[in-house]
């Protein structure tokens, strides 16, 4: 499995959260969100979201930190990256 972290740097709702990603497939990043214990409802497009308090988890779970920008940079290699749609102006 290659999954990975970032810094809970984005805030949100009060709180500091880290997306996690795979660079391999939607599947591996489901089924190691779910051993994680990440509920469905944290997936975002491309990406789960999760709260700072609940990052050394992950990392438990064996999730690799890496800053937001390898985070990127590794999703758009894989051609996972799912951009929210921008309207034309």
């Amino acid at each position: 499995m290659a999954v990975y972290i970032d810094p809970p740097t984005w805030p949100g709702h009060g709180r500091l959260w880290s997306h996690l990603v795979s660079d391999v497939s939607f599947e591996e990043l489901h089924a190691f969100a779910a051993l994680a214990g990440c509920p469905p409802r944290a997936f975002e497009r491309d990406h789960y979201d999760i709260p700072s308090e609940r990052y050394a988890d992950a990392v438990r779970c064996g999730a690799i930190e890496v800053g937001s920008k390898e985070l990127l940079r590794r999703l758009t290699e894989a051609g996972l990256r799912r951009p929210k749609h921008r309207a034309l102006p």
